[in-house]
């Protein structure tokens, strides 16, 4: 083989790739409309309607929190005592059951007191850990209500 053949060899390679390029197998090219499709039409729709679904879900009306619990009177037994429910907090003196995170009472400013629902010991509210089972009872907030600001009636120049 001679040098001139492998440069004819060289530039046959290079027209059979620009060929390939110039004029395509228009068969292969049919075969892909389905992808071309997918691709072109139908990917950039879901992306759209996804997006749609986003900003509804972002913006659709909530809600009202509910107001936060009040204390209540716990129930009494045949003695006349309280009895109070397991994991929320209470006052024994007034016999009040407060809603969960309250560690003083409103009427007394005493510290309450929970009793464990695992183990039925009675501890402070304000300590998160039963130390008898070392059960963690802390109950975190789900929504934090914030006061929309309101100027005073008579308007800001009253202020």
């Amino acid at each position: 083989m001679n040098v001139g053949d492998a440069i004819q060899a060289f530039w046959q390679s290079i027209l059979d790739v620009t060929t390939k390029i110039v004029i395509p197998d228009w068969t292969s090219l049919v075969n892909l409309l389905p992808v071309f499709l997918v691709i072109g039409v139908i990917g950039p729709l879901l992306s759209l309607a996804a997006l749609v679904w986003v900003i509804y879900y972002l913006r659709k009306p909530r809600a009202p929190l509910p107001a936060l619990p009040e204390p209540y009177q716990a129930a009494l037994d045949d003695a006349g005592r309280p009895v109070f429910p397991r994991g929320e907090p209470f006052c024994y003196r007034d016999g009040l059951v407060y809603p969960a995170n309250t560690t003083r009472c409103a009427i007394c400013r005493d510290e309450l007191s929970v009793r464990c629902p695992k183990c039925d010991v009675t501890r402070s509210a304000s300590v998160a850990t039963c130390g008898n089972c070392g059960l963690e009872l802390k109950i975190h907030p789900q929504a934090l209500v914030v006061h929309r600001y309101e100027p005073p009636p008579g308007g800001s120049a009253a202020a």
